[in-house]
């Protein structure tokens, strides 16, 4: 007599979802936890030699930082041909330069009314030449890179994120691609267009931050207003990779090599701004967690109200 043996039945653990309240507390301590990192990198060596790095360049009116963007939408630092080479950086062979409204003034002698000779200094504006950091190279590598304070994220997965918010930003009317970008840039937003273009050389993980990063700008339409965009950059490049690291925190994977130094670059190390933009990034982080995890979410929402 032959015995069949039954069937066990494999049984599958599910790790509980976590509560509304759960994943509030998680997204808070992930941004309050940016304004430790950003005050422990203000300590060291590597962000002193960035803002003596950071304080050789001039700043710019608020009429060339358009021009500036406007030429090239990556801008983060420029400076003139000469410039570039006294910090230990050559502009590359072929790179075009971004034309910007230089200022001098020239001393001239003109006729008064009563016919004296008096002397007077006339505003000029000439044409200028800069180019961007994208647009240069080390001359001596051994002297080290002031210039950069991120590490690319090299991580071989992508958990998830591109084709989840790449569909959200196709479902709302924008187009994203993956084409090769200029210079340093990762990402860009165009809402003339309404693109988002994403490196095709980046690592998954850097294109899922990336991504994370660029809906959070449309999201908080930083781009809808380039004036603004150029006179508030700052702020604005600080909260939406606020909102990229909070959210990576929140999937499972950590951006700090790359986020905690590129928010103190824009933030200018200053801690009370990352502070300040709480309410926004940790609104527009949960919206985007909502993206990710929406049956998650509805569950929740079922509990909640029952």
């Amino acid at each position: 007599m032959t015995t069949t043996a039954t069937p066990t039945k494999k049984t599958t653990t599910r790790t509980p979802a976590k509560t509304i309240e759960e994943k509030k507390a998680q997204a808070e301590a992930l941004h309050n936890s940016i304004s430790e990192q950003v005050e422990a990198l203000r300590d060291s060596a590597r962000w002193t030699a960035f803002l003596d790095f950071a304080q050789s360049f001039h700043a710019y009116s608020i009429n060339n930082l358009l021009l500036i963007l406007s030429q090239r939408e990556d801008a983060s630092r420029v400076a003139g041909f000469c410039k570039w080479q006294s910090l230990n950086r050559q502009v590359r062979k072929g790179e075009k330069g971004i034309r910007i409204f230089g200022y001098s003034t020239k001393k001239v002698t003109e006729e008064d009314e009563n016919g004296d000779e008096v002397e007077k200094r006339i505003a000029r504006f000439p044409i200028l030449s800069v180019f961007d950091i994208g647009q240069t190279e080390l001359i001596d590598p051994e002297q080290g890179d002031p210039g950069t304070i991120t590490a690319q994220l090299t991580g071989p997965k992508d958990h998830g994120i591109v084709d989840a918010l790449s569909a959200y930003l196709t479902e709302t009317g924008w187009t994203v691609e993956r084409s090769s970008l200029p210079g340093t840039m990762n990402g860009v937003t165009r809402p003339e267009t309404m693109t988002v273009v994403i490196d095709e050389s980046l690592s998954p993980e850097q294109a899922a931050k990336t991504t994370i990063h660029e809906l959070a700008h449309v999201l908080l339409e930083h781009t809808e207003d380039i004036e603004e965009y150029a006179a508030h950059r700052g702020l604005m490049e600080t909260e939406a990779e606020s909102v990229a690291y909070v959210v990576a925190g929140m999937v499972g994977f950590d951006t700090a090599a790359y986020s905690v130094g590129y928010i103190a670059g824009w933030a200018d190390g200053d801690t009370e701004l990352i502070k300040s933009t709480a309410a926004r990034v940790l609104r527009t982080a949960h919206q985007i967690a909502g993206i990710l995890t929406p049956e998650e979410d509805a569950t929740d929402d079922a509990e909640d109200a029952a």
